[in-house]
């Protein structure tokens, strides 16, 4: 489990937060989406997790330890990262990428080999393919694919995902949405994944974690999101969506 207790954030020695005393549990094998606009506090949010960010006050823990109680590289090395930028290295063809997480956990050659066939396999590439290509000979999304291989290559018990579809097409973004969904199914992984797209909130989330301004608005399933919105920001953030989706389920 994933716990943070009335964490902030401050840059600039408490004159303004980006967090403000967040309080809320991911659970095993869930997947808690953080939804808000640019600026409301979410991305710091998620880097406190794995201490890309440290707090400036409150807690969090990762399986029950505090986090700055940890060695930082053995913390990350149980957490895998995901984010927009992709950060594939243009230099190393794709099996060489995936491949560097499970080196630094110290896997023998064979189980490297083995085991970057798997994440191939398992993100819809294969490998006698894609395995010797340079990052620029693929796709946004074919790119976005080995992010997520070699985030859960070394078989980390969560990942963090920092609005890793949000430069793709419309096409391209619901496609590794649904492939997301299955990973999920078939890997049980505990995930904290930020967007500011509300569509994207709906289809991935177990729970949605709204902020708005560094505040933590409402925590609900998508359902309670849409039929019960705890505050005035929520209403309105979901009152188009909502009518959306209505008129779609009438239609079918």
């Amino acid at each position: 489990m994933i716990l943070l207790s009335h964490v902030c954030k401050s840059f600039d020695g408490g004159k303004q937060f980006a967090v403000r005393d967040v309080s809320l549990t991911v659970g095993d094998g869930e997947t808690l989406v953080l939804l808000g606009s640019s600026g409301c506090g979410k991305t710091t949010t998620l880097k406190m997790i794995n201490r890309l960010v440290e707090p400036t006050s409150g807690r969090i823990e990762v399986d029950g330890r505090d986090v700055r109680a940890r060695d930082v590289v053995q913390l990350r090395r149980g957490i895998g990262y995901v984010f927009q930028g992709i950060g594939l290295f243009p230099h190393m063809t794709v099996a060489r990428n995936v491949e560097l997480g499970l080196k630094l956990s110290g896997w023998a050659a064979d189980a490297r080999r083995q085991r970057i066939t798997e994440m191939l396999e398992l993100v819809g590439l294969a490998p006698a393919e894609f395995a010797d290509r340079l990052p620029d000979e693929l796709s946004g999304g074919q790119q976005q694919r080995v992010g997520v291989a070699r985030a859960l290559a070394p078989d980390p018990k969560y990942l963090l995902m920092d609005e890793p579809f949000g430069a793709l097409d419309a096409v391209t973004r619901d496609g590794l949405q649904q492939q997301l969904l299955s990973l999920k199914t078939a890997l049980r992984k505990t995930m904290v994944f930020v967007t500011h797209d509300i569509f994207e909130a709906l289809t991935l989330g177990d729970r949605i974690a709204i902020l708005h301004e560094g505040r933590l608005e409402q925590v609900a399933a998508p359902d309670e999101v849409l039929a019960h919105p705890k505050t005035s920001f929520v209403r309105e953030l979901f009152a188009k969506p909502a009518k959306q989706l209505a008129a779609f389920r009438e239609v079918l």
